[in-house]
């Protein structure tokens, strides 16, 4: 099921490999599953974006306030 939150501070992950990659400020989608929460946007000057992050990440993210959760009411 579809939540809404928004991104309200410095909230990053990771692809692959690579260096941590910023998640702009703003509204996004969450897809939650079992391991991880997909996140999903769409940048200032349109640009899509798509990143999962692991739950132990996405709750601290929420408790420290990073990532505020819509109500679903």
């Amino acid at each position: 099921m579809t939540q809404h939150a928004t991104i309200a501070g410095h909230v990053t992950y990771t692809p692959g490999d690579g260096a941590p990659l910023t998640i702009p400020k703003g509204p996004v989608e969450l897809e939650p599953s079992k391991d991880s929460t997909t996140l999903s946007w769409t940048a200032d000057n349109d640009a899509v974006g798509s990143a999962a992050i692991p739950k132990d990440q996405f709750n601290q993210y929420v408790r420290d306030g990073k990532i505020r959760l819509q109500d679903s009411r």
